[in-house]
């Protein structure tokens, strides 16, 4: 079973406690479907008690890596935004007998105010868990100075994580920051600026309180293990962060942070990018899924039968695999194909191991160091005078791939096209990064609109799907929640 390999990586203790919490947590949030109307705990776990010892306070946050990992590829957990956001955008194609009835409204681009299949209340449900940390944490007079600090930054900085997917799916969202169910019950929503003040706030103080090198599950020792976030993982979600809000500076300071710490991180060869702790991983996690191993593997490999309704729906997109040049190592290690009936069908290959409960040779990758030097590259393209820069840190992108460097136009506009080419086949398929880029670009309207990519799928595109629909059931249980645009 898929949950005795976390033995390996937490303290039997830790890990006993992390399960029993983890359960009582999800117990009491899987049933139920209200964005913050969710009731306060009923289990026989006291807060007062989780936050007495260090190993019940550590498996209290160690239930939320828990909770982000424990979702399929094609479900509407935190794990299923790599592949269902992927079908939102120009990156895959879906297979005409999908089983989930869901996807093809992902796919089309033609979501509505009543789906029973989206984010919005999976990510709410761990915000819940975080902020139920933070409060017991901060509130904790027994716990080990260290560990406490650790738990409280690593709590901050999953807040941050899943707010960040919050406001980039749904635009304004309500700002959860409390477990007081009775007040999260009405909130109305948050503007997307007060948010990103918020996810900022949140990566700046975690950064200040996360360890600088990994540790294991008891929060002592050291390990190769890049399971829990540190303050690298800080920085870089904050790099992200401030690129998406403009802060060049801010993006080029915290991004060059962290390239600058190579006694921990370097870009490896595509082949080897996405095995367990390699060097150019930042944040990893660790698969939790009894049936199989990493679950994007498990879904993105085809069989030699092809797609298929149940559970390889997707596979690539032409356009995305006609983009590589011709001997880019990416193209090479990183895209597959099968041949069925004289049709090609090609599909994402960066996870190679798609064994059921076989060893593990592959973790579920978060940040990485690649898109570290595409943040600065943008950023530092932005910057007076910071093109020479930006074209030294998209060579090392280019070269990495086994690409020549960059002999196009000089101009700041080409160098940004550059660079978003680059992150489209760097980054593809990967935590939904392609349509958020979109968005951020605002060009979403081109790649998707008349003739593009949506007609392509045969969808008709409306800016206004560009966020996602907040659920139904949320809009009628809080008087104070406004649905998106369109919908």
């Amino acid at each position: 079973m898929r949950m005795a390999r976390l033995r390996l990586n937490y303290t039997p203790m830790v890990y006993a406690s992390s399960r029993i919490i983890a359960i009582a947590f999800i117990s009491v949030l899987a049933g139920c479907k209200k964005l913050v109307q969710v009731s306060p705990p009923t289990t026989a776990i006291n807060s007062a008690d989780v936050y007495s010892t260090d190993a019940t306070a550590i498996a209290a946050v160690t239930a939320i890596y828990s909770s982000i990992s424990s979702g399929g590829p094609y479900t509407s957990s935190v794990l299923g935004i790599s592949t269902i956001v992927g079908l939102s955008a120009d990156e895959l194609t879906l297979y005409p007998g999908a089983s989930v009835a869901a996807l093809p409204l992902y796919y089309t681009n033609n979501l509505n105010n009543d789906m029973q299949f989206d984010f919005w209340p999976g990510i709410y449900q761990i915000v819940y868990i975080a902020n139920a940390a933070l409060e017991g944490l901060n509130g904790a007079t027994g716990l080990t100075k260290s560990v406490q600090q650790q738990l409280i930054g690593e709590a901050e900085f999953d807040r941050a994580f899943l707010y960040f997917y919050l406001v980039n799916l749904y635009g304004d969202v309500p700002l959860v920051l409390t477990s007081d169910y009775a007040a999260n019950a009405t909130l109305a929503k948050t503007p997307q600026a007060a948010v990103w003040v918020q996810i900022i706030e949140d990566l700046h103080n975690a950064a200040q309180n996360l360890s600088s090198f990994y540790i294991d599950g008891t929060l002592i020792n050291s390990t190769n293990e890049r399971l829990r976030p540190t303050k690298w993982a800080a920085l870089s979600l904050l790099a992200r962060a401030y690129l998406y809000n403009g802060n060049w500076a801010g993006a080029d300071s915290a991004a060059t942070a962290v390239i600058g710490n190579s006694a921990l991180f370097n870009l490896n060869t595509p082949d080897s990018v996405f095995l367990m702790n390699s060097s150019e991983a930042i944040w990893q996690l660790q698969p939790v899924i009894p049936q199989h191993d990493v679950p994007d593997a498990y879904s993105f490999i085809l069989p030699a039968s092809g797609p298929n309704s149940y559970p390889n729906f997707g596979y690539l997109n032409d356009s995305l695999v006609n983009a590589f040049d011709s001997g880019d190592l990416r193209r090479a290690d990183w895209v597959d194909s099968v041949v069925v009936g004289g049709t090609t069908f090609y599909y994402p290959y960066k996870y190679k191991n798609d064994s059921v409960n076989g060893p593990l040779t592959e973790y579920i990758m978060v940040l990485r160091l690649g898109e570290q030097f595409l943040i600065r590259a943008e950023a530092k393209a932005n910057e007076a005078g910071g093109v020479q820069a930006a074209i030294a840190d998209l060579n090392t992108i280019r070269s990495r791939a086994n690409l020549g460097n960059y002999s196009g136009a000089m101009d700041q506009t080409s160098i940004l096209v550059e660079i978003m080419h680059q992150r489209q086949l760097e980054l593809f398929t990967e935590w939904g990064d392609r349509w958020l880029n979109l968005k951020r670009t605002k060009t979403i309207d081109i790649v998707m609109g008349t003739d593009g990519a949506c007609a392509l799928k045969g969808g008709q595109w409306n800016t206004n799907a560009q966020l996602y629909p907040i659920p139904l059931y949320d809009l009628q249980s809080d008087p104070n929640l406004i649905q998106n645009l369109g919908y």
